[in-house]
């Protein structure tokens, strides 16, 4: 067993006695990714890692054993498909140490048939909950390793951005920009992970992606990227305009950069997450364009591009050292333009730091 894995798992289970949890049961992603460093082809056919108090075992296809026992030296009981999953579940759980658990933290990412094969294994009346306060407590927080793969992905984002912001030119097409993009994560051996190319009025949908829509001189350019080196994604956020801005572009990027330097100012460790976001909104709404907000500050960043925490209005989750999340407000005009400046930062215990290295100020293209 690796160095992080044992760690990792001595660690869950101090989180699992103090919630009172007598099983975690994490199916193939990214929450198993994380303790043991990869996952079993994901499909139809139940996989699980069960971790108990003591020991762990896992349920495993006999297909994927073979190529799954050169990641992990933890015990697996095989099943075929001629057999099915049931007994050989029964002696994970013996074995695991967690037949009779209590109460069980199910991966919120688990297939639903294969958290009722669980379920139905378990004793009636077995409490459960998903895994806030055992492998979602953990994952929030970044150690040094994870830090160091996050700002490496944030610099390749960077050099990524630059190179959008090279090729932009009117009479392209927002697909094209795209491909820049792809190619020079692909060129520094990151999978693109999504490419956000907005130009004018498609740069009000705060999700649209790239089309084949010209870009023209008078557009204002929204480009959110990220791409994926290693296990850790990356994701910014920056604004591009080709030739003279829109009306009023200048003021309204004014208010968002305000609206994110509210929400760096309101991170700290021990302020609730929801404080951050009413900080960022508040600028917004007395700017005028509080209805043109359409979406939370930020989310959490890891092995998944959104994971806790998430900054929302609502959430009551207290913000502390080592978390990575993004701020990231923005104001959508319909029909006319979209603006979002996008941060990624690590809290450190006096405030975030910032991963990227690039300004947020807008890059102009003469046309």
């Amino acid at each position: 067993m690796s160095p992080s894995t044992t760690r990792r798992l001595a660690a869950l289970r101090s989180c699992m006695a103090k919630a009172g949890v007598g099983l975690v049961a994490v199916a193939p992603g990214s929450h198993m990714d994380w303790i043991v460093g990869f996952h079993p082809h994901a499909d139809e056919r139940p996989c699980l890692l069960l971790i108990g108090p003591e020991r762990e075992a896992f349920l495993m296809p006999a297909l994927n054993a073979d190529g799954a026992r050169t990641f992990t030296d933890i015990a697996f009981h095989t099943w075929a498909d001629e057999a099915g999953p049931d007994e050989a579940l029964r002696a994970a759980l013996a074995d695991a140490g967690a037949a009779q658990p209590g109460r069980v933290a199910l991966d919120e990412c688990m297939r639903l048939d294969f958290g009722l094969l669980l379920l139905d294994a378990l004793p009636a009346g077995t409490a459960r909950e998903f895994t806030a306060s055992t492998l979602g407590a953990l994952r929030m927080r970044k150690d040094a390793d994870e830090y160091a793969e996050l700002k490496r992905n944030a610099l390749i984002a960077d050099r990524a951005m630059l190179a959008a912001f090279a090729a932009l030119r009117p009479g392209m097409t927002e697909l094209e920009l795209a491909n820049v993009v792809k190619a020079h994560f692909l060129s520094e051996e990151a999978a693109p992970q999504f490419w956000i190319v907005g130009a004018a009025g498609n740069g009000a949908f705060p999700h649209h992606t790239a089309s084949d829509r010209v870009i023209e001189a008078g557009d204002a350019v929204v480009i959110d990227i990220g791409g994926r080196n290693g296990m850790f994604p990356s994701d910014i956020t920056r604004m591009a305009i080709v030739g003279p801005a829109p009306e009023g572009y200048d003021a309204v990027h004014a208010v968002v950069e305000a609206a994110v330097r509210a929400g760096l100012a309101a991170a700290r460790p021990g302020v609730a997450a929801r404080e951050v976001d009413a900080a960022a909104r508040g600028v917004i709404a007395a700017a005028g364009y509080g209805d043109y907000f359409l979406h939370r500050t930020g989310h959490g960043m890891g092995i998944d591009g959104h994971e806790p925490p998430f900054l929302t209005a609502t959430s009551e989750t207290v913000l502390d050292e080592g978390m990575v999340f993004s701020i990231e407000p923005g104001i959508y005009l319909p029909s006319r333009f979209g603006i979002r400046l996008e941060e990624i930062v690590i809290l450190r215990k006096d405030g975030p730091e910032i991963l990227s290295e690039l300004p947020r100020t807008v890059f102009r293209k003469e046309a």
